[in-house]
C-alpha cells in the first residue's frame, strides 16, 4: 500500500490552507477554508484553488530553481509560486481542441484547471517580471473554469500556464516533470524556461523497470525513465520508454504525436544512468522546437500516454505496465529496450 492517502498534505496544509486536499480509495474531498479566527489569518497557499476572477493583471517572474530558472508567480499572494506547462495543452494550438487542463470529468472528483492545477489567471495584460522574455506573455480566454464566467489566463510561448495544488510554499516544485493521466489527454507538467518557454525537465535519469505487458501478460525488463522525481503521492516513478523504428539521430514524431501520444523523453544536460543502463548508449538530439531529447544508441527516446498511472487511481489499474511495445502508428513502429545481456 502506498499511501492510505495518495494526494496527503503535509499537516501545515491542513491545519490552515485554503484548500485540504486528500485522496482516499481514489476520491479527492475539497474541504472549504476553515472558519477559525487562527485558520482565517492564515497567508494564502500556493496550493489555494481558484475561486473567483482575478481583480488585477498578473506577474510573472523566473526565480533559481533545482531544475535551473524556471517561471513563477511575480506577485500578489502567490508570489514565488512555481508555474507549470503541459505538454498536451498543445493539442488546443494544433487542432484546436479543447485543453487538456479543463473541467472536463476525471478520477479524482475534482477539475484539473481550478483546484488540481490552478490556472494563473489575470484582468488585462500580464506584467513581465525579472528575467522574464515579455514578447512570449500572453492571454488565453478560458471559459471552462467552473463557477466562472470568461476570464483570461496567462500563457507564455503560446501555452497555458498554472499552479499545482501539492506545491504549499512558494520553491516547492512536486509538479515538475509529471506524468499526469488524470489530464484530458494525458500530457507532462514541466516547469518553465523563462528565456524561450520550453519545459525545464532537469537532468533526466533513465533505470530498468520490470512490468507486465498489456497490464496482464507476461513481465518484460526493460529501459524506463524516472519521471515525477518531487511528486509527493508517486515520487520518483519509472515508465518504459521507447524507440521508433524511423529514427536514426533525428525525430520523426512531432506534431500530435509527440503532443499526446509519444512524449519525447526530455533532459537538461547529458541524462543520467542507472544500474543496468549502459552510459555510453545515451545521448541526446535537439527537437525542432529547441527542447532536448534523450537518445540511446542514437534513437531518440519517448513515453507513451498509455502507460501513465497514479497509484490509487483507476488509470491502468494503478499499476506499472508496457501498452506500447511494437505499436504500428502513422508514425512507425515503436517498441522497447531490453537490458544490456
Amino acid at each position: 500500500m502506498l499511501m492510505k492517502t495518495l494526494f496527503r498534505r503535509r499537516r501545515s496544509l491542513l491545519a490552515g490552507s485554503a484548500l485540504a486536499v486528500m485522496l482516499t480509495l481514489g476520491l479527492v474531498a475539497v474541504a472549504p477554508r476553515f472558519s477559525s479566527p487562527a485558520s482565517a489569518q492564515t497567508s494564502p497557499s500556493c496550493a489555494d484553488p481558484v475561486t473567483s476572477a482575478p481583480t488585477g493583471p498578473a506577474t510573472v517572474s523566473a526565480a533559481p530553481s533545482p531544475y535551473g530558472k524556471v517561471l513563477v508567480v511575480g506577485s500578489g499572494d502567490y508570489a514565488g509560486c512555481s508555474l507549470y506547462l503541459l505538454t498536451s495543452d498543445k493539442l488546443h494550438a494544433l487542432t484546436g481542441a479543447p485543453f487538456a487542463c479543463s473541467d472536463n470529468p476525471n478520477a479524482t472528483g475534482s477539475p484539473c484547471d481550478t483546484v488540481l492545477w490552478p490556472a494563473l489567471l489575470t484582468q488585462g495584460a500580464p506584467i513581465a517580471g525579472r528575467g522574464v522574455n515579455p514578447t512570449l506573455l500572453g492571454t488565453v480566454t478560458r471559459t471552462d473554469l467552473p463557477g466562472l464566467g470568461p476570464v483570461r489566463q496567462v500563457t507564455y510561448a503560446g501555452l497555458p500556464l498554472y499552479r499545482f495544488f501539492l506545491d504549499e510554499r512558494p520553491g516547492e516544485t512536486e509538479g515538475a516533470n509529471l506524468f499526469d493521466p488524470v489530464t484530458s489527454p494525458t500530457g507532462i507538467w514541466y516547469l518553465v524556461q523563462p528565456s524561450r518557454g520550453r519545459p525545464a525537465p532537469g537532468q533526466a535519469q533513465l533505470q530498468l523497470e520490470t512490468a507486465p505487458v498489456g497490464g496482464t501478460g507476461s513481465d518484460r525488463t526493460v529501459l524506463a525513465a524516472t519521471m515525477n522525481p518531487d511528486f509527493s503521492g508517486f515520487p520518483q516513478a519509472r515508465f518504459p520508454v521507447y524507440t521508433l523504428s524511423p529514427d536514426n539521430h533525428k525525430s520523426a514524431c512531432r506534431g500530435v504525436c509527440a503532443a499526446v501520444y509519444w512524449p519525447p523523453v526530455l533532459t537538461s544536460g547529458r541524462p543520467q544512468a542507472g544500474p543496468g543502463v549502459d552510459p555510453h548508449a545515451l545521448g541526446i538530439i535537439v527537437r525542432p522546437d529547441g527542447t532536448h531529447q534523450v537518445t540511446y544508441n542514437g534513437r531518440p527516446l519517448y513515453l507513451f500516454y498509455n502507460d501513465a498511472y497514479i497509484p490509487g487511481l483507476p488509470y491502468n489499474n494503478g499499476m506499472a505496465s508496457i501498452n506500447g511495445a511494437g505499436a504500428h502508428t502513422p508514425w512507425g513502429v515503436f517498441n522497447t529496450i531490453p537490458p544490456l545481456p
